[in-house]
């Protein structure tokens, strides 16, 4: 079944400068979802972190993969009128400096769901010159659903 892929500013209630999905690549709503960021160097984080060096911090890796995850969840009927929060984070690995210019392929799978919390796995994927990627972060999320 082929879903028409929104974008991630009609799904999500993020708004620049902590929205940072620019583009949702493939979805199956209520189990998976991938997208892209890609970084210009202009966010507001690199300039403090750190300057001389600019590094995207890897808790940010981890808020992109959840903003990802929350576009899987929230396509989905029965979450809708639904706002998914963080509830927990576990086993976040970082593995790669991700720099301005850099873009991040972000997946999501969803795994256990209620009606009010779930939980998803999910990595942040660096795409290097000669099309190779490498794994920059992956992380389990939890998160708990209240009303919008």
């Amino acid at each position: 079944m082929d879903v028409a892929l929104p974008r991630p500013v009609d799904v999500l209630p993020h708004r620049p400068p902590f929205l940072f999905v620019d583009e949702v690549t493939a979805l199956v709503p209520g189990q998976s979802a991938s997208g892209l960021w890609r970084l210009t160097g202009d966010e507001w984080f690199f300039a403090g972190h750190f300057p001389g060096r600019p590094t995207l911090p890897g808790v940010l890796m981890c808020e992109a993969i959840a903003q990802v995850g929350a576009i899987a969840l929230l396509t989905d009927e029965r979450f809708a009128g639904k706002l998914p929060l963080f509830g927990g984070l576990d086993s976040a690995r970082f593995r790669r400096q991700v720099s301005p210019g850099d873009s991040l392929e972000l997946h999501v799978e969803l795994g256990r769901m209620s009606a009010r919390a779930g939980k998803g796995t999910g990595t942040a994927v660096l795409r290097g010159p000669g099309d190779e990627s490498t794994v920059a972060c992956e992380c389990a999320l939890m998160f708990v659903l209240v009303d919008a």
